[in-house]
């Protein structure tokens, strides 16, 4: 339990900065074994992402993924195609919106960051038993789709007109910012 002069930390407030400390350490220590390789903390974790997904994503999705705002990905994406990293292409679905894919750079390189990435998580994890290890995971688990619940129940609240990717009703039928300000302001009276 870690203490503070004023009073000792309860197992519940020290969670929150342990889980932050411990995700940030090992992201540190990765990011030691890949900057040789001339790739930023930046570099390898989008490139990483990308590698996980089944299929390409688009730069809000990465953003989300990287825990960071839109404009800070498009800046980073722009760089990172420029130096033959990912390729961007408009969506099939919707021209407005970017689908980002490895470029054959990044393909090489993606091997090497699994093999490092591997080797890290096999000496941090080494001397945890199995069963602590399993714990460990079914609690993260809970506690992230927990927290997600919350976040889709808290953008339904919020929202509450079902949009499709396109910015349509289910029926296919555009939304006009008025109706949905009328629809909206309707609800709340």
């Amino acid at each position: 339990m870690l203490t503070n002069s004023a009073h000792t930390m309860s197992d519940w407030e020290t969670f929150g900065p342990l889980l932050h400390g411990t995700a940030r350490a090992w992201r540190l220590k990765l990011d030691e074994r890949l900057k040789p390789m001339g790739l930023s903390q930046a570099k390898w974790r989008t490139l990483l992402h990308l590698s996980l997904a089944s299929d390409a994503l688009t730069q809000a999705e990465i953003a989300a993924r990287l825990g960071v705002e839109e404009p800070s990905v498009v800046t980073l994406l722009h760089r990172l195609e420029r130096e033959g990293w990912v390729t961007r292409q408009s969506s099939p679905h919707d021209r407005r919106c970017n689908m980002v894919h490895l470029g054959r750079r990044a393909e090489r390189v993606i091997v090497q960051i699994n093999a490092a990435a591997d080797e890290l998580r096999h000496q941090l994890l080494a001397d945890i038993p199995s069963s602590e290890l399993r714990t460990c995971i079914k609690v993260l688990m809970r506690i992230c789709e927990k927290a997600e619940r919350h976040d889709e129940a808290r953008r339904i609240a919020t929202f509450p007109v079902r949009l499709r990717h396109n910015g349509q009703h289910r029926g296919g039928h555009a939304i006009t910012k008025k109706k949905v300000l009328r629809g909206a302001t309707a609800k709340s009276k």
